[in-house]
């Protein structure tokens, strides 16, 4: 018996060090996975926009788009696809797209088109390009707007097209096929959407790579219907405007400088660059905000008599844009499970600042009873610039006057005294002095 208990010990033991062994395996494993980079990523999903082009009836030119499932994969040449979608099959390059993704892939948008050079003819400046290479374009959005890429795939098919290069001339391409392509450029934004205050600068981040060294880089800067702010050209090495760090170009880095900002700011920027017969860009949307001040014309607590009136106003001042919301609520702390909402507010007309910021005043006139006494009474300021709503709030205190009674009272009250003080005050500084000379 003796032996059988020294022989379960041990046993025991075994069995806890190899199920820790388990778990600490199990956790490194799980820790080694939830910290896969973006560069370890071996697929994505996409969407493919697939394009058929044709003559209608009328002999014009039209395009049917087509949505297809697709995959883009990242690999070596002569890989077989992961999935039977069709596959867009990346292989190394200096380009990696994979270098500027955050996130996982529930996280990206990915889309896959056609890039339609024209009847542009000529070889793209790397090893293996031949004339009649196909381009595609594939952008990654991130759902929550941390950055947008383009990147262009270059994919050489086994034979040209007969006849003569025509842009109606596409390559068939059928649900399971699988496409080996090389990233040749990608142009990236971490700012494709940016909010910011008056008098501000902020830059809007645009970068781009080229998958060869002293590539003809052109890039542009345009403001959307008001015209081009900067352009560049590695070849002449000509620049007009400014903005950009023209030696940060070199390093990729075409960010924009925006002067300080005022009302006219606001719009779309593109950032294109080119790299003849590519041409990527990237739009970014600014938009200007401005919080509202926001003030009472009363203190923290607001006394008041019974009968008698107050105006009480919540002032909005120099926000932007124009749309902003103010109500006053009213609630007896420690009671109201919610607040009322008062519906004898009147709004002021909004203000126009010489700097294109507005104001907003909402007022209501305030004639309390003593029920009133105690009651909490709130602004609450909405306004795109606003995370959460601003409040600002009042405690009422009321009153009542003196009663006719009282009044007569205490007014006998103060002449009793007068008359005592005016008989006898005269005696006792008399005694007080008479007092003094004795001593």
């Amino acid at each position: 018996m003796l032996v059988l208990r020294k022989m379960i010990v041990p046993m025991k033991l075994y069995i806890m060090f190899w199920g820790l062994a388990v778990f600490i395996l199990a956790l490194l494993c799980l820790v080694v996975n939830g910290s896969e980079s973006a560069d370890d990523l071996q697929w994505l999903p996409c969407q493919f926009v697939d394009e058929k082009v044709y003559l209608n009836e009328e002999g014009h030119i039209e395009t049917q788009y087509i949505y297809k499932k697709a995959i883009i994969q990242f690999g070596n040449d002569g890989d077989r696809p992961l999935y039977l979608n069709i596959t867009f099959l990346v292989t190394a390059s200096r380009v990696d797209m994979r270098h500027y993704l955050e996130g996982d892939k529930d996280t990206l948008n990915c889309i896959i088109r056609r890039y339609n050079i024209g009847r542009i003819v000529m070889r793209w400046p790397a090893v293996g390009s031949q004339e009649y290479d196909i381009f595609f374009t594939c952008t990654l959005r991130h759902t929550k707007g941390a950055f947008n890429i383009t990147t262009f795939l270059r994919h050489t098919p086994p034979a040209p097209a007969g006849g003569q290069v025509d842009f109606l001339q596409r390559l068939k391409i059928n649900d399971n096929d699988l496409l080996t392509t090389s990233a040749v450029m990608a142009v990236l934004t971490r700012t494709p959407s940016v909010e910011v205050g008056l008098l501000k600068e902020p830059t809007l981040h645009c970068q781009f790579a080229v998958d060869h060294k002293k590539a003809n880089v052109r890039v542009e800067w345009i403001f959307q219907r008001h015209g081009k702010l900067l352009s560049y050209s590695s070849h002449t090495a000509i620049s007009k405007g400014t903005g950009v760090s023209i030696k940060d170009i070199g390093a990729g880095n075409a960010s924009f400088k925006l002067p300080p900002t005022q009302k006219t700011s606001e719009g779309i920027y593109i950032c294109s660059i080119r790299v003849p017969p590519l041409n990527g860009s990237q739009n970014i949307l600014v938009r200007l905000r401005e919080q509202p001040n926001v003030s009472l014309n009363v203190d923290s607590t607001l006394s008041l008599t019974l009968g008698e009136y107050k105006k009480v106003m919540c002032d909005a001042e120099r926000y932007y844009p124009l749309d902003v919301n103010i109500e006053w609520l009213r609630e007896q702390v420690g009671v109201s499970p919610t607040p009322v909402l008062l519906d004898n507010v009147l709004h002021s007309n909004h203000q126009h600042d010489h700097d294109g910021l507005f104001s907003l005043s909402a007022f209501f006139y305030l004639k309390p009873s003593l029920e009133d006494s105690g009651y909490k009474y709130t602004c609450k300021v909405s306004h795109k610039s606003l995370l959460t709503p601003i409040r600002k709030s009042f405690i009422l205190s009321v009153t009542a006057p003196y009663s006719t009674m009282e009044y007569i009272t205490f007014s006998g009250f103060v002449v009793v005294m007068l008359g005592f003080l005016y008989r006898y005050l005269p005696q006792f500084i008399a005694a007080r002095k008479a007092a003094s000379k004795r001593i």
